[in-house]
């Protein structure tokens, strides 16, 4: 039996994914190397975890959890917190400090990153001592409209911390009509920065479930845009992208209003790292992992084990 002690997230949890398939799944460590895109000295090395976990303040990255959930929805990347859920604005700025320590170990200087807006991304920046100065680019106008913080202050916190540029723009992310919206994306700055959406990388996004409470875009719209979005098959959202069960996109009239990247932009992005709290929105981060839109998850215990609770043959492998 062996002990791990490692400040990267990535690593304490390819231990555990390590460890869960050489032990209870029986995989041999050629096989798990294959899997795993790693070396067989990785695996050999990594094989005798038995638990294996990292302090944060206020919780511990669960990495028995994380693998799970790695194996159960063919995740490249997991990272489960064991955080109190009982106070939900401080499950918030923890799950976004969290997710910035998950983003610094993923991230490199080659890398272009791109951020949408959220409330619980705002605790992104607090966790960042260093970042490498790749650049950053806004994915979307913010929800409600912005008031000079929020979203900018965002981008431009993890921008400072790692001397690369910011691409910003301001901007709500719905509006009232078509036309205006039209107008607005062809204004430069906002101009620009889309047109950089294609080089992103690695994307930084929140994920909210269709219901009151539990998606900023929801509670913004009245009662009937949300009854038109719902009847349409709408279930989820992440960076103003609506998607169906099945985690496709779905396309509604309220599209032609929204400052946000296009679903089939998002889809292209080689890694979206997804941050989501709150038991409540397990079924919207099933249908968002389950349609190829995330490859990452930043999450706490009880929203994972609620995860695990709805996998199916049609989950994982």
């Amino acid at each position: 039996m062996a002990g791990l002690s490692a400040d990267r997230p990535t690593e304490v949890v390819l231990a555990a994914r390590v460890a869960r398939q050489f032990y209870l799944e029986g995989v041999s460590k050629i096989d798990i190397a294959d899997r795993l895109g790693i070396s067989r000295f990785r695996v050999a090395r990594h094989a005798g975890m038995v638990r294996i976990e990292i302090g944060l303040p206020g919780g511990s990255l669960d990495a028995g959890l994380s693998a799970e959930l790695c194996s159960a929805f063919e995740l490249r990347h997991a990272f489960v917190f064991n955080f109190p859920d009982d106070d939900e604005q401080a499950l918030r700025q923890r799950l976004g400090e969290a997710a910035g320590q998950a983003l610094t170990d993923l991230i490199t200087p080659g890398d272009v990153l791109g951020m949408s807006w959220s409330r619980t991304l705002s605790g992104l920046a607090a966790a960042l001592t260093q970042f490498p100065p790749c650049p950053i680019v806004q994915l979307t106008g913010a929800v409600p409209p912005p008031d000079g913080r929020d979203l900018l202050d965002l981008v431009r916190s993890v921008a400072r911390v790692g001397g690369g540029p910011a691409h910003v723009f301001y901007a709500p992310m719905i509006l009232d009509d078509a036309q205006t919206a039209t107008a607005i994306r062809r204004q430069g700055d906002i101009a620009a920065a889309f047109a950089l959406v294609p080089s992103v990388t690695i994307a930084m996004v929140a994920i909210g479930a269709w219901a009151s409470g539990l998606s900023t875009i929801y509670d913004a719209l009245t009662p009937a845009e949300r009854d038109c979005l719902a009847a349409l098959g709408v279930r989820a959202e992440l960076a103003g992208v609506f998607i169906g069960e099945d985690g496709r996109p779905v396309a509604t009239p309220l599209d032609s209003r929204m400052i946000v990247t296009a679903g089939p932009v998002l889809e292209r992005v080689p890694l979206v790292l997804a941050v989501a709290f709150g038991v409540a929105k397990s079924p919207a981060v099933r249908s968002a992992i389950r349609g190829g839109l995330v490859h990452g998850l930043v999450t706490h215990a009880s929203l994972a084990r609620a995860l695990l609770s709805l996998a199916d043959h049609r989950d994982g492998l």
